[in-house]
C-alpha cells in the first residue's frame, strides 16, 4: 500500500507538471501556439513576445501554481499514507520533469523556470524568497530571463541546505537545477554570443 503511494504521489505529481499552461492560455488568447515562434519555448518569457502581458502573466501563475499544488498536495495527503518528506520532494522532481517533458504535448516542453520556482517556494517558502530575489536583481540588471534563471536556479541547492540543513532535500532541488541548466544550453550559447533576447523584447509570430 505504501509502495503504491509513493508511485501515486510522483506520477500524479507528474502530470499535473505535464500541463503547458503556455499553450493552454496561449489557445484561450487567441494567440499562436509559443511553439511556433520566438524561441519555441512554452513559457511565460515567450508568451510575452506576443505583447499580451495578461496572457504572459497567467501562463507565469498557472506554470508556477502547478509546481506548489504538487508539493502542497503531497504533504498535506501523503502521510496519511506513510509518504514524507523525501515523497514530498520527489513529488517537486516529478512535477518539475512533466513541465519539461509533458505527456500531452508530445513530450516536448518548457524550461521549467517558473514551475521550479513555484515547487521551490512550496518546499520551503524562506529560500524560495533567496531564489526569488537572486531573479530579479539578475534580470532587473542585465534584463535576461534566462541569466536570472541560471543565477537563481545555482542558488537554490545552497540556500535550501542553509535553510534546511537537509542535504537529501539539497540533492533533489540540485538534480532540479542541473536540469535547468541542461534546458538552457542554447540561451547560454547565446548570452556568451550576444544574441539572447532580452525580457519583454518581441518578435515576428511563426
Amino acid at each position: 500500500m505504501q509502495t503504491f503511494a509513493w508511485a501515486a504521489a510522483v506520477a500524479g505529481a507528474y502530470l499535473l507538471g505535464s500541463v503547458s499552461f503556455a499553450v493552454v492560455v496561449s489557445r484561450l488568447f487567441g494567440l499562436a501556439d509559443p511553439r511556433s515562434y520566438g524561441s519555441g519555448n512554452p513559457g511565460a518569457t515567450n508568451v510575452l513576445r506576443t505583447g499580451s502581458k495578461a496572457a504572459a502573466a497567467l501562463t507565469l501563475l498557472g506554470d508556477a501554481a502547478k509546481g506548489a499544488m504538487a508539493v502542497w498536495l503531497v504533504r498535506a495527503i501523503g502521510p496519511l499514507f506513510g509518504v514524507g518528506e523525501l515523497g514530498v520532494a520527489l513529488a517537486a522532481l516529478a512535477a518539475f520533469v512533466g513541465h519539461l517533458y509533458p505527456v500531452f504535448f508530445g513530450f516536448k516542453g518548457g524550461k521549467g523556470v517558473a514551475t521550479f520556482l513555484g515547487a521551490f517556494l512550496a518546499l520551503d517558502f524562506g529560500a524560495g524568497l533567496l531564489a526569488c530575489a537572486v531573479w530579479l536583481a539578475v534580470a532587473a540588471a542585465f534584463r535576461y530571463s534566462s541569466l536570472a534563471s541560471l543565477s537563481a536556479a545555482l542558488a537554490a541547492p545552497a540556500a535550501l541546505l542553509w535553510r534546511t540543513g537537509e542535504p537529501w532535500l539539497s540533492l533533489v532541488i540540485l538534480a532540479m537545477s542541473l536540469l535547468l541548466v541542461a534546458r538552457h544550453r542554447q540561451n547560454i550559447a547565446n548570452l556568451v554570443a550576444g544574441k539572447e533576447r532580452r525580457i519583454g523584447e518581441k518578435t515576428a509570430r511563426g
